[in-house]
């Protein structure tokens, strides 16, 4: 019987998720993708995959699931996410090996809102342009296009080792929701429509994610920004971390299933060396905004980007030595 996962229970929005689906915006097709590629890198080194390799995603709880076949399977969990392996307490951050019929429980997360499954070889998923990332919107990718449902079967890729391994010592736990600072931002390519003084109502406002936000955007709430031109401008595109603001003032920050194109003036965009801290975020949570010159922006990504190669790359040597 081939292996797989059983889902008992599939958490409050669970999908499959890769780097991202590149290459299509022009049809209108966003990347998806993993909203903290951090913690979704770091999973999948510790289990030893290629960084591309699809991952479950949990946003706020994680799900049941239960091993299915007759060959163990290697995984990791990351983000601060409660777990238990047959109602054992697991750590995150680390390599553990689930045996045949065994069920893993990843229950609330404790800090941010999302949490990350690797296991080692990933799911035998088919891509769907060139990406297994899930577009629920659209209906592609993952299983069914969609986030899991109680009865899924997530089947496993077959890996060259599957003898169990003995769990690795804790990696380092890398945590982007834990570090407190301003979301760090450089002028967007609309600043103009709101002059000094919408600029800086912008970045001296405290702003808290709504409800209503989920992985197409958040939707903040805070000091209207006001405009000086209007808030309508001939639609453009939309990267991820473009900061709208609409004609109410109050900001939204474009994410992983983002539309392509928009008709609001984006007075900033969110470096990309914050973008992983961005999407840890959950409704409620408070941030504040710092402007930085675009050469200081490329600085941060280029200094953390080094960083975390070097660090992945020792996790993912260490995985395959066992």
């Amino acid at each position: 019987m081939a292996n797989g996962l059983e889902v008992l229970t599939p958490g409050v929005y669970t999908t499959v998720q890769d780097e991202g689906r590149f290459g299509f915006e022009d049809y209108g097709v966003p990347p998806s993708g993993a909203m903290d590629e951090m913690s979704f890198s770091i999973a999948n080194a510790l289990v030893g995959n290629p960084a591309s390799t699809g991952a479950l995603e949990f946003t706020l709880t994680g799900a049941t699931l239960r091993l299915t076949g007759s060959a163990p399977c290697r995984f990791a969990v990351t983000g601060d996410m409660q777990l238990t392996l047959d109602d054992k307490p697991l750590t995150t951050h680390c390599r553990h090996t689930l045996l045949p019929g065994s069920t893993l429980r990843v229950m609330r997360a404790c800090s941010g809102a999302r949490g990350y499954l690797a296991v080692a070889g990933g799911f035998a998923i088919a891509p769907v342009m060139g990406s297994v990332s899930t577009l629920a919107r659209a209906a592609l990718g993952g299983l069914a296009g969609r986030p899991l449902q109680k009865g899924d079967w997530l089947p496993l890729a077959a890996t060259p080792d599957t003898v169990p391994r003995q769990p690795s010592r804790p990696a380092q736990r890398l945590m982007p929701q834990r570090e407190r600072r301003p979301v760090r931002v450089v002028a967007g390519p609309q600043e103009g429509h709101f002059g000094q003084v919408g600029l800086a109502c912008f970045l001296a406002g405290e702003y808290r994610v709504s409800g209503e936000s989920d992985r197409m955007g958040y939707r903040l709430s805070g000091p209207p920004v006001p405009h000086v031109q209007g808030f309508n401008i001939v639609s453009d595109a939309i990267s991820r971390g473009s900061i709208q603001i609409p004609g109410n003032g109050q900001p939204i920050i474009a994410m992983n299933d983002r539309q392509t194109t928009g008709g609001y003036p984006k007075i900033a965009t969110v470096i990309r060396a914050d973008l992983a801290r961005l999407g840890q975020h959950k409704p409620g949570d408070s941030l504040r905004f710092e402007l930085v010159s675009v050469e200081k922006a490329e600085s941060l990504w280029i200094g953390r980007h080094q960083h975390m190669q070097r660090w992945l790359g020792e996790l993912r040597e260490a995985a395959l030595r066992g």
